[in-house]
């Protein structure tokens, strides 16, 4: 039975863990408490805790003297607003500066559901990947969401992390040993990888179990941490001469990039890409849109055979 639990959720009871043992951290948002979960951060410790309303651009600015000063800040908002709205402050204030601010934002990707277009960021990774000295993490579920945090709190740069509104299937256990740049293999196979990132990475399971019912084998990749990223996945890549790329984002200049410019360099294999492609968003519910979308394990299943073909 799969269990489902949200990675913002995740994300404020890590917060709250970490407040207890470090006094350095603190969290600010644009009058979004209770969404991005920082409100059981701001409950806990009110004297570290900022709400900046409807103005993301000072909140940046902000946690960018804040950082400058010896604090820790954790910045939250939607993805939609921080990596849109404030994108210049981040690239200014944080990213050229080189500061260790945690921007972690929820609501990403299309399972943001009936708000819509406006709402639903498609191209986020993009945005936060192509910043220098920006480290851009999208967790698998709510597990990882949770060693991500614990990981990144003394990072001495930068970071994106890239949580959703929806609640993820639960794919690991408390062993599970999350580490900054190294892809996880969650499933071994010999004939084609798979390299996923959030929410696809249990889709690309369930296409797994899917292919090895027509004796297609098949490696599952979490490639959580988008930048930088593991060298490692040009090896994977080509120890089975075929890869697919899965994610909920934009085809351009997200995972499927990031591995096709590193697998193009390395060793060239056939790449088949499965993402959002080149479109916004709509209303609707998370599972129709990744229906509609074509982010399903049905998807990743054509892709892994249009690939295999192409391989042979």
């Amino acid at each position: 039975m799969v269990t489902f639990q949200e990675t913002r959720n995740a994300y404020g009871e890590a917060l709250v863990e970490l407040g207890a043992k470090d006094k350095e951290i603190v969290a600010l948002t644009a009058d979004l408490p209770a969404s991005t979960r920082v409100q059981w951060f701001g409950q806990k410790y009110p004297e570290r805790f900022f709400d900046f309303g409807v103005a993301e651009a000072n909140m940046i600015g902000a946690a960018a003297g804040l950082a400058a000063s010896g604090k820790k800040p954790f910045v939250s908002t939607f993805a939609i607003f921080a990596t849109g709205k404030a994108w210049e402050q981040i690239r200014q204030n944080i990213a050229y500066q080189n500061l260790p601010v945690k921007i972690v934002c929820t609501h990403a990707g299309l399972t943001v559901g009936e708000d819509g277009a406006s709402h639903q960021t498609v191209e986020d990774v993009g945005l936060m990947r192509v910043l220098p000295n920006m480290t851009v993490i999208a967790p698998a579920d709510a597990v990882e969401t949770k060693k991500v945090i614990h990981a990144i709190v003394n990072h001495p740069g930068p970071v994106y992390v890239r949580l959703a509104r929806a609640p993820f299937p639960v794919i690991y256990d408390d062993t599970h040993q999350f580490e900054l740049g190294k892809a996880h293999s969650t499933k071994e196979g010999k004939d084609v990888t798979i390299f996923a990132c959030g929410l696809m990475v249990y889709h690309a399971l369930l296409a797994a179990e899917q292919l090895a019912q027509e004796k297609i084998s098949a490696r599952i990749v979490n490639v959580s941490t988008i930048k930088p990223i593991d060298p490692k996945v040009a090896e994977m890549a080509a120890q089975t001469g075929c890869a697919v790329t899965v994610e909920e984002h934009s085809i351009i200049g997200g995972l499927g990039s990031a591995v096709a410019e590193i697998v193009s360099e390395a060793t060239p294999v056939p790449l088949e890409r499965v993402g959002i492609r080149d479109k916004f968003g709509q209303s609707g519910k998370p599972d129709e849109l990744l229906k509609l979308y074509g982010l399903t394990a049905e998807a990743i299943v054509a892709a892994a055979k249009r690939v295999l073909a192409r391989r042979r």
